[in-house]
């Protein structure tokens, strides 16, 4: 094979006159060689097969299915190549497919990171961009049920300014609780609120706002405003918040923390990035100090009423766990499941049956002090149940001496003291029956 460089010099010196054996010998090239390269039978660059190409039968099914689905993984369409008699593995089909260029660009997808975007605006005060992340692997003493945490993400579009709360699902009432912990958390309200098109927000038949949501945006007084199909870009602020608290805070949680631990640090990495550096148009500076231009308008003084309902397992012990505090119920519902309801705003918590039999109302203390909340009748019941259950005497300590008592020892004596002889006595009245009858002795 030669190179391009070579195929150059070659013609260059047959167009002077040069015969093929001088070429030859100057090039170092075998004679046969320069002359199928004068005449164009072989090109520059282009190793020229020893063996057929095994793959040209199948060019054109591939080349038809890529064009019909141009993001059909290759080892599908190994598959479908096996029982049409492709013999090769799944590294070769993806080299010929590389080689060859057989895999066409997706017009229906490249409008979504090649299309232009023009620049948008988000004046100091206008907008605020809330979003749902969600994070896997939550730790299992945290009690999720699906066992990964959600965080509902708040961005002031002007400043890049974030706040976040962690929630255990992205139902509804936990929207509006963890949105209420989010806007105490920015420090007031700006004058649209934007979202993704989640079911929570907007009614997936109408296309219009939710009742309950509708109701929660008039309480607070802003506007609620939907991106459009496709468009996540208009809240590009908020989805890159998300992106680096899943890598830069997520990644790193200890295991052994607690939700309400978790909590609390993620609101100190999230103040940490008020010092991000930001270009406005007076030149450099932090995101705090924009921060500082939004002039938010303050929360309603009242919170909306909205009442999240989480299921929680009674400990044996008769205590429910809740905003990292315990807090009791009737004994009698130990290892049960049990429903608690907490109205936002409200300074008590009320536990039901899961059919929502009134069972506990306690006062709600601070989230994450593990404290513990006993009323007196549940104390005096569980000392009721736990003095009935108990056995009688003191429970057997795990080395004390206990030697074999008096029943023990009459057994072992009559296990090893001999025997006394036995005498065989012989009743006569049966020798007399069986001679009855009888004439001879034998």
């Amino acid at each position: 094979m030669l190179s391009e460089r070579s195929s150059v010099d070659i013609h260059a010196l047959h167009r002077r006159g040069i015969t093929i054996s001088e070429i030859a010998r100057r090039t170092g090239h075998d004679r046969k060689t320069i002359r199928s390269y004068l005449r164009g039978d072989r090109e520059p660059g282009v190793r020229k097969r020893a063996a057929p190409d095994a793959f040209e039968p199948f060019i054109d099914y591939v080349t038809a299915r890529l064009i019909e689905d141009p993001h059909l993984w290759a080892v599908t369409l190994l598959d479908e190549l096996q029982p049409l008699g492709f013999e090769g593995s799944y590294q070769s089909l993806t080299r010929h497919i590389r080689d060859r260029s057989l895999r066409p660009a997706c017009q229906a997808c490249a409008h979504v990171t090649q299309r232009p975007n023009a620049v948008i605006e988000h004046p100091a005060g206008e907008e605020t961009q809330f979003d749902w992340l969600e994070l896997p692997d939550a730790p299992e003493h945290w009690g999720y049920p699906t066992k990964r945490a959600f965080v509902l993400v708040g961005s002031l579009a002007h400043s890049g300014v974030w706040r976040a709360a962690i929630a255990p699902s992205m139902d509804l009432p936990h929207l509006l609780a963890a949105m209420t912990t989010v806007l105490s958390l920015l420090g007031g309200l700006t004058r649209v609120w934007r979202f993704d098109r989640m079911r929570t927000v907007l009614d997936p038949a109408t296309g219009d706002l939710t009742s309950m949501f509708s109701a929660f945006a008039k309480h607070h007084g802003v506007q609620a405003v939907a991106c459009r199909p496709r468009s996540g870009n208009r809240k590009g602020v908020v989805e890159k918040n998300n992106h680096t608290a899943a890598q830069r805070w997520w990644r790193t949680l200890p295991d052994e923390i607690t939700a309400e631990q978790a909590q609390s640090s993620l609101e100190a990495f999230a103040a940490r990035q008020d010092d991000r550096r930001r270009e406005s148009a007076t030149g450099t500076t932090t995101a705090a100090q924009m921060r500082a231009a939004e002039r938010l308008r303050p929360l309603p003084a009242m919170a909306f009423p909205v009442v999240v309902t989480e299921q929680r397992t009674v400990s044996r012990q008769a205590l429910i766990h809740w905003r990292g505090n315990r807090y009791s119920v009737p004994p009698e519902l130990a290892m049960a499941t049990v429903s608690v309801h907490q109205h936002l705003g409200a300074a008590d918590i009320e536990i039901t049956t899961t059919s929502g039999t009134m069972l506990a109302r306690h006062r709600l203390a601070e989230a994450g002090l593990g404290i513990t909340q006993r009323t007196d009748q549940h104390v005096t019941a569980l000392e009721m149940i736990a003095l009935a259950s108990a056995p009688p005497g003191r429970p057997h300590r795990r080395k004390e001496r206990i030697p074999p008592g008096t029943a023990a020892l009459a057994a072992a004596q009559a296990l090893t003291s001999p025997s006394a002889p036995t005498a065989t006595v012989i009743d006569l009245a049966a020798y007399e029956q069986a001679a009855k009858n009888r004439n001879t002795l034998t």
